[in-house]
């Protein structure tokens, strides 16, 4: 695969997860004028996370099944459709309806890195993987800067209306750009791969690194959905494009990773996963330092967005090695974990800071780091010591 269309592949998960996450910015305005009680503008964002979910589980495993290329292109046309609801809502409801709908249908991230796996040739599919997830980064990142710009300049609505454009404008270019993948429909076989998801928690290899996802992404949402709270208080008092700014200094840190797609080209993604979750650990150290100094947090966020990313990238290739039969499947369930992982990093920090303060909020983001590095060693101890597997399925059978 050409660097033209990892590049095109790239764009199409930033802009995907873009709509998922544009809202975050421009909550307090979008609540405003749909009428929303200022308790309930969470609801904004969990309307897409709910789609997003449902999405995993639905419409995931039917890159197994058909043509990936032509489904990515369908995926983003309806994911405009929602958005223009989104964009002329007059009501929440409205908006709610358009906002899981765009949801739903942003689970092409997930058929486009496996459509990407699937065309790459093996000893390029890890530095592929690399750069179209790079896109879902600068996606997530870069929303929280040009979203607050634009609606600044336009309102809240003309994020809706430039998301969807842009997705349109990706289902051409897919369509006219990309090679096809040759495969018919059959709907037996898709009742088949939805119903394999479960049988996939039962092997190690996915398990292990779903669980580092997990405890991943509750790291990456405890810093990312707690950072404005202590940037807007004493002694900082950013304001809400300063803090947004912060997102430009993660994205540094997460490009920086796609060259870990080229070390699990090498066979080197278990060592990679060890070395990055250590960082991460250590990254929370100076992002604690936040109360009485940017500085030191600044380069804490480079190294923790290296770090997740870094982590990100191996595991996804991981499993695209393990599973070539169902890769679509098994990226999407493995995006569960991230999505139930980020959540949780979301509602815990925001407790903490305001029972403890910034510097508890970072031993938690540490702490869920630690998971993570521990399931790691102790899936590598199993597969050096494969006995130790053995023993404990003897033990759970006498039993």
């Amino acid at each position: 695969m050409n660097a033209w269309r990892r590049l095109l592949l790239a764009v199409v998960c930033g802009v995907a997860v873009a709509s998922i996450y544009a809202a975050q910015p421009v909550l307090r305005p979008m609540g405003g004028d749909l009428g929303l009680p200022r308790e309930l503008t969470g609801w904004i964002i969990a309307a897409g996370q709910f789609g997003y979910l449902v999405g995993l589980v639905l419409l995931v495993p039917l890159g197994d099944v058909v043509d990936r290329r032509k489904l990515i292109a369908v995926h983003l046309a309806i994911t405009a459709v929602g958005l223009s609801i989104t964009a002329l809502a007059s009501t929440a409801w409205v908006a709610f309806l358009g906002l899981a709908a765009a949801g739903l249908f942003a689970v092409v991230v997930q058929t486009t890195v496996a459509y990407a796996a699937s065309v790459s040739p093996p000893g390029e599919r890890g530095r592929t993987i690399g750069v179209v997830t790079s896109g879902v980064v600068v996606g997530i990142l870069g929303a929280r800067v040009v979203t607050g710009a634009l609606a600044q300049v336009w309102g809240w609505r003309s994020i809706y209306f430039v998301l969807a454009v842009l997705s349109l404008a990706l289902a051409g270019l897919v369509v006219f750009l990309l090679p096809s993948e040759e495969r018919p429909t059959r709907p037996a076989e898709y009742a088949q791969a939805v119903a394999a998801l479960g049988g996939l928690l039962g092997q190690r290899t996915f398990l292990t690194r779903g669980l580092i996802a997990f405890f991943l992404f509750a790291s990456f949402g405890t810093l990312w959905s707690g950072l404005s709270l202590p940037l807007t208080e004493q002694p900082w008092h950013l304001s809400e494009s300063q803090v947004g700014l912060f997102g430009l200094v993660g994205l540094a840190g997460a490009l920086g990773a796609a060259r870990a797609g080229r070390w699990a080209d090498a066979g080197r993604a278990s060592p990679v996963t060890g070395f990055a979750l250590t960082l991460l650990i250590l990254s929370w150290a100076a992002i604690a330092q936040l109360s009485w100094t940017l500085w030191i947090p600044l380069v804490g966020i480079v190294l923790l967005d290296f770090a997740v990313q870094a982590v990100h990238v191996s595991s996804q290739h991981v499993l695209t090695v393990a599973y070539p039969d169902r890769v679509s499947g098994a990226i999407g369930t493995y995006m569960v974990f991230y999505s139930l992982g980020s959540a949780l990093g979301a509602a815990t920090t925001t407790a903490v800071f305001a029972a403890y303060g910034w510097v508890d909020s970072s031993l938690l983001g540490a702490g869920f780091a630690a998971c993570a590095l521990v399931v790691w060693a102790v899936d590598l101890l199993k597969s050096r010591h494969p006995h130790i597997d053995a023993t404990v399925r003897f033990r759970e059978t006498s039993a």
